[in-house]
């Protein structure tokens, strides 16, 4: 696995084609749509996880109804960026919806075959017209090369600075089960995604507070029921997207899409479940990581590691108050290792434990043990610690045998300067 820098045409999953253009929806001109388009347009099916916020877009919405009617036939992905089509009431979901029907006529399918995404600025009316005056022109876009495919990527940005796209290459043998790097039939994984702001993701049922993006679209060529990529994707997507945080703020266009064209004629078998989920989450870890490390003004990647918890749920409690809290995001901005700030957040969790089991680490430095400052508490190599791009942060509660792994970084003034007139 590894990510688009070293991606050849030969790489991508066969079976599906990508464009984009400039559809005159961002305001900087950049390219604004793009689409994704099965070859065979009736044989790729997929699987999505959405935002678990009680306010969705329009294409969540959608998106929805379009999985449950086709029982997850996809044969188009439509995505615009510079618009999130949220609260924009019924004429959002009939502008989305119409947009469907443009694509579909377009390509030849039935318009709930086409699975639609927005991402953008909230509240503002979806411009319809514009996506359906640029798919001649999208339509024409579309090609298997890499460069099609990076266009694909880099269209559905926002405030994202870098590409970020990730692959993974299976070999399979006569049996459908995993091999080496040898002789015979390969099934291939291609991810691209969007996110730098707002970021924390929750996909899953409806609950959490309102606010923007991120977009996550996989695509393989192996062959298989829609109800197994639900397992496949579910199961990579709790220790990647659902364990990264930049800024605490839940989205309302959160979606995450995995497609199997089937072109490759590798059934996902029994044989070859347990290979194939792990080339899929190694795709998702990589993807998560970079989303968050493209964070808006980031300049500190932190993971936090959090062991010894009373279950695994309060393993996450602990790693998301401590995440989210702007004292200790702030502290990390400058390197300063205020490690109080960690053991208060973890305390307001509601993780239970006793602060007197309680050991905590910056790096490999030790500066909190069994309710007081660690003895070899080293001030200085904390703060060297802190001064690299990426750090690890080392919680054990002493309270049982739950744990997790979460994904976070520093909250700088530069994410304060973009945000705080994003949309003026």
């Amino acid at each position: 696995m590894s990510d688009n820098k070293q991606l050849t045409a030969a790489m991508l999953p066969s079976g599906f084609r990508w464009g984009a253009v400039r559809a005159g929806i961002k305001s900087s001109g950049n390219l604004d749509l793009a689409v994704a388009l099965a070859t065979d347009a009736g044989s790729a099916v997929g699987a999505a996880l959405f935002t678990s916020n009680r306010v969705v877009a329009a294409p969540v919405t959608v998106g929805r109804r379009h999985m449950t009617a086709t029982g997850g036939r996809v044969a188009a992905v439509l995505v615009n960026a510079g618009n999130a089509n949220c609260a924009t009431g019924a004429a959002g979901i009939a502008g989305c919806v119409a947009t469907c029907v443009a694509v579909a006529e377009s390509i030849g399918c039935i318009f709930d075959e086409v699975f639609p995404s927005s991402t953008g600025i909230i509240g503002v009316p979806f411009p319809a017209d514009k996506v359906v005056a640029a798919l001649p022109a999208l339509k024409a876009s579309v090609g298997s090369s890499v460069e099609h495919a990076e266009s694909f990527a880099r269209a559905i940005m926002t405030t994202d600075t870098k590409l970020k796209t990730a692959h993974a290459e299976l070999a399979v043998n006569a049996s459908g089960a995993a091999q080496g790097d040898g002789a015979g039939r390969r099934v291939r994984i291609w991810g691209a995604a969007k996110g730098a702001g707002m970021i924390c993701p929750r996909l899953g049922a409806p609950v959490g507070p309102p606010h923007a993006t991120m977009l996550v679209y996989l695509f393989t060529d192996v062959k298989a029921e829609a109800s197994a990529l639900g397992m496949a994707l579910a199961t990579a997507a709790e220790p990647s997207f659902n364990s990264i945080s930049i800024d605490g703020d839940t989205s309302t266009n959160d979606t995450v899409l995995l497609v199997a064209s089937g072109a490759s004629g590798v059934r996902l078998n029994k044989e070859l479940t347990s290979a194939f989920n792990a080339a899929l989450g190694e795709v998702c870890q990589s993807l998560a990581r970079q989303i968050v490390a493209d964070g808006e003004g980031v300049g500190h990647v932190v993971t936090l590691e959090v062991r010894g918890a009373a279950s695994e749920d309060d393993a996450r409690r602990v790693a998301r108050a401590i995440a989210h809290s702007p004292l200790c995001k702030t502290a990390w901005s400058s390197a300063d290792p205020n490690w109080g700030r960690l053991l208060a957040a973890a305390g307001y969790s509601g993780a239970s434990f006793e602060a007197e089991r309680v050991r905590i680490w910056i790096g490999e430095q030790p500066v909190f043990e069994y309710g007081v400052r660690a003895a070899s508490f080293d001030e200085a190599k904390a703060h060297a610690a802190m001064m690299e791009g990426e750090y690890t942060i080392r919680i054990d509660l002493g309270a049982g045998n739950g744990e997790c792994n979460f994904l976070t970084c520093d909250l700088t003034a530069e994410y304060v300067r973009i945000n705080a007139d994003y949309s003026t």
